[in-house]
C-alpha cells in the first residue's frame, strides 16, 4: 500500500494506539481482557521508557497520522540470549495487503545491522496469518507449551531466527 508510511521511534499517542490495536483485536478474537491490556501498556511503556536507538527499535505503520500497525525490536539482551521481536500488530485496515511483510523485514534488517546473532519471538498456537509471515521470513517453531502469560490458558509458542 503507497499510503502507508513506516516510521521508525516514539511518536505522540504510540503508546495508546498499540494498546488500543491489541486490546481489541485479542479481546474480538481471543477473549483477553484487563489482563493482557494492562500487561501490554505496562511493558510497551516501559520498553519505550528504556529505549535506546543503537540497541531498540521501534515502527509504526501509518496511513495519514493515524497509526494502524506496529512492531518492535527488543534489543536489551540481544547479545546474551538474542533480539526479541514484539508488539507486532496491524489494523483490519492493513491486514493481507504486505504491510506486515514490510514490518518483519524492516525488523529483522535493522537487527542485521546491529551484527544480532538471532530474533525470537513468543506468540501462542491459533495466530494462523502472523505465524505464515514469521515463517516466510525464516522463524521456525522451537517451544511450544501451555502457559497463560496472555492472560488466558494458551499454547504458547517459541519462534527462533538465526541470523548468523
Amino acid at each position: 500500500m503507497q499510503d502507508i508510511e513506516v516510521q521508525e521511534g516514539y511518536a505522540p499517542g504510540a503508546i495508546g494506539r498499540i494498546v488500543q490495536l491489541h486490546g481489541t483485536y485479542y479481546h474480538r478474537y481471543w477473549k483477553f481482557g484487563l489482563h493482557f491490556e494492562s500487561k501490554v501498556a505496562t511493558e510497551l511503556s516501559e520498553f519505550l521508557g528504556r529505549y535506546v536507538q543503537a540497541r531498540d527499535g521501534f515502527w509504526t505503520a501509518r496511513r495519514g497520522e493515524r497509526i494502524e500497525g506496529a512492531i518492535a525490536i527488543d534489543g536489551q539482551d540481544a547479545h546474551e540470549h538474542g533480539a526479541q521481536l514484539r508488539w507486532f500488530i496491524l489494523s483490519d485496515v492493513l491486514r493481507g495487503k504486505g504491510v506486515g511483510t514490510r514490518l518483519i523485514r524492516t525488523a529483522i534488517e535493522f537487527c542485521r545491522g546491529r551484527s544480532y546473532a538471532s530474533v525470537y519471538l513468543w506468540t501462542f498456537s491459533g495466530l494462523d496469518a502472523a505465524r505464515h509471515l514469521y515463517e516466510k521470513a525464516g522463524f521456525r517453531l522451537t517451544v511450544e507449551r501451555a502457559g497463560t502469560r496472555w492472560g488466558a490458558e494458551v499454547l504458547e509458542q517459541r519462534f527462533d531466527l538465526k541470523l548468523r
